[in-house]
Formats: C-alpha cells, structure tokens, sequence
C-alpha cells in the first residue's frame, strides 16, 4: 500500500512538474535561453491565487487570473531584460535570468513577507484501497488542470496564427523573419505563453502544497531536469519525465525523509548530467 501510495501521489505531482517543465522547454527551444527565474515565477503566481484566498475568494480562481497576470508580468520581463540577450551567447541568459530570480526572491520577501502559506482549498481526501490509500482531492484537481492547460496550449499551437509562427520561428528562426514573421511579437509572446503556465502551475501549488518566496530554485530544477531527459519540443517525453520525477520523489521522502527529498532531486540532476557528459564523450570517439 505504501508503494501504490507514492505512485499515485508521484504521478499527480509529476504532472504538475510536467506543465511547468513545458513553458521551460517552449521558450528554451523557441528564443535559445535557459531561464533561471522560472521557479520563481511559479511561485509569483501562488502567490497571487493565496492573495485571492486572503480576500475571501476561492483560490481556485487564481487557475484563472495568475495566468492572466502573470502573461502580462512575462512580457515586462521580455520587454526589459529578456529581448537583450536572445541574440547573444547562452552563458549571458542564464546570468541575466540568474539576476531576475534574486530580484525576485527579494521582492516577494518584502511584499508578502518569508513566512510559508498555504491557500486551503477544503477540498477533503478520496481514500482507495479500504481506506489504505490516501489522495488528497487538491492533488487531483492540480492534474486534471494541468493536463487541460497542456492540452489547450498544443491545440492553440498547432491552431493559431501565432501558434504557427512560433513553431516555425523554433524551426528556424532567420527563415521564419525572412518570411515574414515577426520574431520580436512571437519571442515576446513565447515568454508570456511560459510565464503564465507558470502562473497557473502556482496556482495550483498555492493550493496543494505551500509556497515562500525563496522556494523557486527546486521547481526550476526540476523543470530543468524533465527537459534535459525529454528533449526540446518532446510533450510525451516532458509528460513522462515529469510523472517519474514525481514518483522518484515520493519513494525518496518515504525511504530517505523529507529533510532528504529536495537533496535527492539535486542529487540526481547531477547524476543526469555526468551520464549525458559521458554519452556526448562517447559518441566524438565514435565519430573520430
């Protein structure tokens, strides 16, 4: 039962990685930057939904507004600091990116204080297994919206004037402008599109989990992580690297401890990155 356990609860989590893992990898694959601050902007947009529940209004809302904001917050952010490193190395992206994600640690510190929040959504438990099986509906509710958030973007992707034209700018982005697309519309428009994924993932962690200004850094990981392992441009690969990160997880805080849980996830973003180093050594010694 305890197995089944975690394999739920990681799988409900991992889906919510996976969303947020998508806006990574849409604007990493679109404009070429690795952005740092993409944690943070998750957690921006829990805390909008948790101000909403301070307010009296269910912070299921904020699946709804956060995104809203948060779209006009990425274009802000592009506007003044993105759009003078697209063109440059990938090194610069993730310092200026790296630079945002201080600014906005501080920021939410002093406006909303270090304590850690929670908006309660009283949405009770669904038990499984003669009671053996404890899944909390918020958890469910965090899936379902992710996966329709999920689906919803591909379908305006593939749909949509501007869909198109930002798949066709990640092609190639000098033929894209050759042809007409405006590539600063669509670079702009690509990082709106992530942050509000990221406003709606925090809405929804808002609501499962708790959230304080300076816990961005591990969904930036993890987001980090799934794209690594999926690939850019891969939705299946970024939905089941999410859900196996997520069990990973859960048998990591039931065997090693919660202290650990975060330790592991960074522990294994390392080991990902020295089996991919020693992958890329052998395939020049295959090409010499």
């Amino acid at each position: 039962m305890i197995s089944i356990q975690a394999c739920l609860d990681g799988v409900l989590l991992g889906i919510l990685f996976a969303l947020i893992a998508y806006g990574m990898a849409l604007q990493w694959g679109v404009m070429n930057i690795i952005n740092i601050a993409q944690g943070d902007l998750v957690i921006l947009g829990g805390y909008i939904a948790y101000f909403m529940y301070l307010y009296g209004i269910h912070p299921a809302w904020g699946v709804i507004v956060a995104p809203v904001v948060m779209y006009f917050v990425g274009i802000a952010i592009y506007k003044l600091v993105i759009n003078k490193v697209v063109d440059r190395d990938l090194f610069i992206s993730i310092l200026a990116t790296f630079g945002i994600s201080i600014l906005f640690m501080q920021l939410m510190n002093f406006a909303f204080g270090a304590d850690v929040v929670l908006a309660n959504s009283d949405y009770g438990t669904t038990m499984l297994f003669n009671n053996n099986v404890v899944l909390p509906n918020s958890k469910i509710f965090s899936a379902f919206i992710s996966i329709l958030f999920a689906v919803c973007l591909v379908i305006y992707m593939k749909k949509s004037k501007l869909g198109r034209a930002i798949r066709a700018t990640a092609q190639n982005a000098r033929a894209a402008k050759i042809l007409g697309v405006d590539t600063e519309k669509v670079y702009a428009a690509t990082f709106g599109i992530n942050a509000a994924l990221c406003g709606v993932a925090g809405a929804l962690i808002s609501i499962t989990f708790t959230i304080h200004p300076y816990m961005g850094l591990p969904y930036t990981i993890r987001s980090f992580m799934i794209v690594i392992v999926a690939g850019l441009g891969n939705l299946p690969g970024v939905a089941m690297s999410g859900m196996g990160l997520g069990v990973f997880e859960e048998f990591a805080d039931y065997i090693l401890g919660t202290e650990f849980r975060i330790g592991s996830v960074f522990l294994l973003l390392v080991l990902i990155l020295v089996y991919r180093r020693f992958k890329l050594s052998r395939k020049r010694e295959y090409l010499k």
